[in-house]
């Protein structure tokens, strides 16, 4: 009998542990849906509280910004104003899209510090560099100078407990010799201390599968841009779940892809219109996606 409560008592024990483990699972089970509020860049100078108000009602709960510069910082709002505003509407603010070109054309660093000190007051946990300037990637030569830079970059944001992210285009898949701008990158960065923010429509556009991608680099594309891609004309996006691409499919590698936040980000061919469309993609991606 007594060997039989025991056995009792382990089987017992084992299922609140199992139970325990599918609370745990569920809990973590990801719930956050981000936006990049670029997608809204005709509201936001316009309005941002406003604007702010409608990105939370539609039911995101974390946002990436962008429009940062050193003279009107956001809009006309300091970072501590801009924070207010944000935590008033239950909007975490995990990444931020900043102006790096003084620095990665000449390595003038006024625009990354203060990129830097903004971040800090914001609660980032990302300064993400969004974009290339032409003159800055025209050779494999270039690509490795920025490298370097992003290393630099990278090292200076971790001083101050931070992360760097880039974040593609389709200009980084163009080849010098035997490899692309994107290879560079990720061979010449340092992992400690920049990551990648993947645009996946960008890379499918640029006849590339994102899988490939997180399986010869796991764990670097530590956030995703999500915009679907018009079925009738590519160079257009859609709302999430609306177009071509299989965003199903590509979830379920998040893991792979080290993906730890992800934004949609919505540029062109908006369906009614821009808050109606980051509506609709909301929506597909919470009861199609993350249920």
């Amino acid at each position: 009998m007594l060997k039989l409560q025991k056995n009792l008592s382990g089987m017992l024990l084992v299922a609140v542990l199992c139970f325990t483990g599918i609370l745990t699972a569920n809990a973590q089970k990801r719930k956050d849906v981000g936006l990049q509020l670029y997608s809204l860049r005709e509201l936001m100078p316009k309005d941002v509280k406003g604007t702010l108000q409608k990105v939370s009602l539609a039911g995101y709960t974390q946002v990436e910004l962008y429009g940062f510069n050193i003279k009107d910082q956001f809009w006309g709002l300091k970072p501590v104003e801009l924070k207010k505003i944000l935590e008033e509407n239950h909007l975490k603010p995990i990444s931020g899209h900043f102006n790096m070109f003084p620095y990665l054309k000449t390595g003038d660093q006024a625009e990354l510090k203060a990129a830097i000190v903004a971040a800090k007051i914001l609660g980032l946990k990302y300064v993400t560099i969004p974009w290339l300037q032409p003159e800055t990637r025209t050779s494999a030569a270039d690509y490795r100078t920025l490298a370097k830079r992003l290393n630099y970059a990278g090292q200076l944001c971790k001083n101050a407990g931070l992360k760097l992210a880039y974040h593609n285009h389709d200009f980084e898949f163009i080849k010098y010799g035997d490899e692309t701008g994107m290879d560079i990158l990720l061979k010449q960065t340092d992992k400690k201390l920049v990551d990648f923010e993947m645009d996946i429509y960008w890379v499918i556009r640029s006849g590339l599968k994102p899988y490939d991608l997180f399986k010869a680099n796991p764990g670097r594309f530590v956030m995703w841009h999500i915009k679907d891609m018009d079925k009738s004309d590519p160079k257009l996006n859609a709302e999430i779940g609306s177009g071509t691409i299989d965003y199903k499919d590509i979830f379920k590698h998040a893991k792979l892809s080290g993906m730890k936040y992800f934004f949609v980000e919505h540029e062109t061919n908006y369906k009614p219109d821009m808050i109606g469309s980051i509506t609709q993609s909301f929506n597909f991606i919470k009861d199609q996606i993350l249920r």
